[in-house]
């Protein structure tokens, strides 16, 4: 036994531990006790941090019983009220919640995996305990109220889906769209309860999202309803990197090591530049659409995914936002600089500092805001005979800025020559 070993032991069996580890301990075994200590403090912190949040965002039970109280008197219908209220048939698995008042599950309905969303409010006397009471907002089925004629229903949704996203030829077949959607049962007509819980989910940015671009191969598609709770398809990949450091982790988490780990856990190089080119078609997708264009406002890793065959899917629609909600956000809004003329995250607008006043126009487009994520997913990795036409690719597109309506040519050249790019490259492979 090693001299120092020895000393050890004969510290911790013969002297007190108090006096051994205050006078005659070592001062290198101190500082490895110390480093024990802070390593168990963290976790403990971490534990402590989950467990206390859990508690606090995950109130699916709440959501379920607020709900299905209201189907059960009658005031809201939805596709999946049977399943959830009497058959229980969809059942809930793991809470996803990043807020109270945003519930989010991950479920199963028959025999398929998929997303519930359903909000709450905190009750007003202001608390924030695990065992604050939930409730609906009082008003979020008030309307349409007894007695609205069905063109009188329609006009409503005319009305509220130009303002949600503006005047477009179109719109007739969305408030169309939205009629059948309401018309559960398929007989034709839209029942009270029926056009009350249409009309809470279109107060939802999401759910008129879904709708409009329900045909679009890249977004998530709507699978059902009750009232103002939705389901969704579940995507499987949920975030362009597997790994999602916490923000409250994050001081403590080297962006180094974050970003190493996302390299070496992310897919082969041909699966992601098959990703990608499904994320430059959904782009192509929501600019100049049947319904208007849309904004891409938080263009995040977490919002971006892709399923099980490596197509691109949108986790969620939350991030996009219609022109015409941006620009209604901007127009009259006073400003100092550009940072007061953003909308969302990041769709930023000048500051006319003369008047004081906020431009309509959105600098930098879609593409070049996905362009940034691509080059930390696209470039490590990359075939070297790629490599450098593909960095100048994206270094072009990256840069890309100036008014939709100014560079609508410039925007598609860039998209085409960077998707056709790679899809040269796994064309005619297992990949494609």
């Amino acid at each position: 036994m090693p001299r120092s070993l020895r000393r050890l032991v004969h510290l911790v069996l013969f002297c007190p531990l108090s006096k051994g580890l205050k006078s005659r301990l070592p001062a290198v075994k101190v500082k490895y006790l110390l480093v024990a200590w802070f390593g168990i403090l963290v976790a403990s912190w971490v534990i402590y941090m989950q467990y206390s949040s859990y508690s606090e965002l995950c109130r699916g039970h709440v959501c379920t019983m607020l709900i299905c109280d209201h189907y059960r008197r009658g005031i809201i219908s939805g596709s999946v009220c049977k399943s959830l209220c009497e058959e229980k048939t969809l059942s809930f698995q793991h809470c996803l919640s990043t807020s109270p008042t945003h519930q989010v599950y991950s479920a199963v309905w028959k025999e398929k995996a998929l997303l519930v969303k359903c909000g709450i409010e905190e009750s007003m006397r202001g608390e924030t305990g695990p065992d604050t009471p939930l409730l609906h907002d009082n008003n979020l089925y008030d309307k349409p109220t007894r007695g609205t004629s069905m063109d009188e229903f329609r006009a409503m949704l005319h009305s509220f889906l130009k303002d949600s996203v503006g005047e477009q030829s179109s719109l007739g077949t969305l408030v169309t769209r939205v009629i059948s959607l309401a018309d559960v049962n398929g007989d034709g007509k839209v029942s009270l309860a029926e056009a009350k819980s249409v009309w809470a989910l279109l107060q939802i940015n999401e759910f008129v999202l879904m709708v409009a671009l329900q045909d679009k191969e890249h977004a998530p598609h709507l699978l059902g309803f009750c009232g103002d709770l939705y389901v969704t398809e579940h995507v499987s990949h949920s975030a362009l990197f597997r790994l999602e450091v916490p923000d409250w982790l994050q001081p403590v988490f080297p962006e180094a090591l974050g970003v190493a780990l996302n390299q070496w856990l992310a897919p082969a190089w041909p699966r992601r530049a098959r990703i990608t080119i499904g994320l430059l078609e959904f782009v192509e997708e929501v600019f100049h659409g049947v319904y208007g264009s849309f904004y891409i406002c938080d263009a995040s890793p977490r919002r971006v995914g892709y399923n099980a065959n490596y197509d691109f899917k949108m986790a969620d629609l939350q991030s996009l936002a219609s022109e015409a909600a941006v620009k209604g956000f901007l127009r009259g809004r006073t400003c100092e600089a550009n940072a007061d003329c953003t909308y969302g995250r990041d769709c930023t607008a000048t500051c006319d500092r003369l008047a004081r006043q906020c431009n309509v126009e959105v600098v930098q487009p879609n593409l070049a805001k996905v362009c940034a994520l691509l080059q930390d997913f696209l470039l490590f990795g990359a075939p070297s005979d790629l490599r450098e036409d593909l960095e100048k690719q994206l270094r072009t597109c990256v840069t890309l800025s100036g008014l939709a309506s100014q560079m609508e040519v410039h925007h598609s050249l860039v998209l085409n020559n960077l998707k056709t790019l790679l899809w040269k490259k796994i064309s005619n492979t297992k990949y494609s």
